[in-house]
């Protein structure tokens, strides 16, 4: 009896145990995540086309109601559209003749970016955690490939660039476009230019955590001409010489045809 009794308490003592190791208060608290949707996959470019919207709708698991209350996560969203390489040139006056004198090509530009946060990404983070994990468009991030002409002239280059990005509407920013709709799901409205460019194109999203990056999430979107427009691009790359064969008789004709229409007898 001795020996049994000690068996029954040294299973009671393990199970014990096991519970103790097993009490919610005594696990380590689970990490913030970040999981995103979107509201359409596919953008589709029609011919009277004017720009449209799209929601990217989210949540952050584990949130902590404390630090919530106190304003302390952030998101930014950003849609980037696909990379290309930009030239950039600067006209000068030589012999009374206007001419393209330097350049300057950055590589892997996206060819349009907009970016919706809950507030301005500068009170979000310092600019050297943006730069670390590529949020947003900061100017350090814009260095050229190759360049002819003086070295401090490359800002006035990279100016211009984000201002004809910025005039045309393909780099816009959207301060407090993402909005917490309860404790801890969150919506944020991202503006399609009418002018977008065809492709794949990337969403992301970064969480924040007391000014610190904290995790990131990606999605992708299509862009893509129907009708009419798809055609003509289909064309273009697919028989490239038809296609130039077929723009310069209709041109011909329409040229004719306009002749013949305004003649004088």
């Amino acid at each position: 009896m001795r020996w049994q009794a000690s068996i029954v308490l040294l299973v009671l003592t393990t199970v014990n145990a096991g519970a103790q190791v097993a009490a919610p208060e005594d696990l380590p608290p689970m990490r913030e995540a970040l999981n995103i949707g979107i509201s359409s996959t596919e953008i589709a470019i029609v011919p009277d086309f004017a720009g449209t919207d799209v929601t990217v709708f989210g949540a952050i698991e584990n949130v902590d109601p404390a630090l919530l209350a106190k304003g302390g996560y952030d998101i930014v969203v950003a849609l980037e559209g696909p990379r290309d390489r930009i030239t950039m040139r600067r006209k000068e006056r030589v012999a009374g003749i206007w001419i393209n004198r330097h350049s300057v090509v950055f590589e892997a530009m996206p060819e349009s970016y907009s970016m919706a946060s809950t507030r301005d990404i500068e009170k979000i983070a310092h600019s050297g955690e943006l730069v670390t994990h590529s949020v947003g468009l900061p100017r350090a991030r814009i260095v050229p490939s190759s360049f002819s002409g003086r070295a401090e002239d490359v800002a006035l280059y990279r100016d211009a660039f984000l201002k004809l990005k910025e005039d045309s509407r393909l780099y816009q920013t959207n301060p407090g476009g993402v909005k917490f709709v309860s404790s801890s799901l969150f919506a944020a409205t991202i503006h399609i230019p009418a002018d977008i460019p065809n492709g794949s194109h990337t969403i992301r999203a970064y969480l924040f955590k007391d000014g610190r990056f904290f995790d990131e999430k990606t999605l992708q979107m299509s862009v893509v001409k129907t009708g009419v427009e798809e055609a003509i691009t289909a064309a273009a790359f697919d028989q490239p010489l038809l296609y130039g064969m077929f723009s310069v008789l209709l041109a011909v004709v329409t040229g004719w045809t306009a002749s013949l229409m305004f003649r004088r007898d």
